[in-house]
């Protein structure tokens, strides 16, 4: 449902953030000015600064909700299966069903790294949601008893960015379905070598 749609049904914040997060996801945040969410939104100007005080505050809100949605997502999907193989392919099949949504625009945290500033809100939200992706496969890896836990995680944090750009610029989501592959041999070879 567009935040257009939306308007006078959910509260102002709600509808502010639903409108932020149609516009910067299909057009970037620096291309979109406030006025815009602002009309998207259908609320007063002064709605905006007062719940969220500026667009870097704004466009902060808009990124951590992204995390917060992409986390649960996980979440979720972790949760239906018991090993930790299985829940590491889980979060490449789940990549493959992101892709595949109408309006599938790439990470909206590889975009909005793209457009931020040193020390800014949207920085600062892109490495914790970074932090959190890469923190979730070591641990995974972790639990897979690898020997160097550490590297499995990272290199599976690889697949997963590269997936998500060759979806992004090839326009192919079974770009998550080749990684999911990479991962699975990827395991099995260190899996292996830990038996040797």
């Amino acid at each position: 449902m567009s935040a257009a749609k939306a308007t006078g049904r959910q509260p102002v914040r709600e509808r502010l953030l639903a409108a932020a997060d149609e516009l910067f996801y299909e057009e970037g945040m620096h291309s979109v000015g406030i006025d815009r969410v602002i009309e998207r939104a259908g609320v007063a100007k002064g709605s905006l600064y007062y719940i969220f005080g500026s667009k870097e505050e704004l466009v902060r809100a808009y990124l951590t909700r992204r995390h917060e949605a992409r986390r649960d997502r996980i979440a979720a999907r972790l949760a239906k299966h018991y090993s930790p193989k299985d829940q590491i392919l889980a979060v490449f099949e789940l990549l493959e069903e992101l892709f595949a949504e109408p309006g599938f625009r790439g990470c909206a945290f590889l975009n909005a790294s793209a457009e931020t500033q040193p020390g800014s809100a949207a920085e600062q939200v892109c490495a914790a949601s970074r932090a959190w992706v890469r923190s979730l496969f070591v641990e995974l890896a972790g639990q897979l008893d690898a020997a160097n836990a550490d590297a499995l995680g990272r290199q599976l944090v690889m697949l997963y960015d590269g997936a998500t750009v060759a979806a992004q610029l090839d326009k192919d989501p079974s770009a998550a379905a080749q990684a999911r592959a990479a991962a699975a041999a990827l395991m099995e070879s260190v899996m292996t070598a830990n038996k040797s």
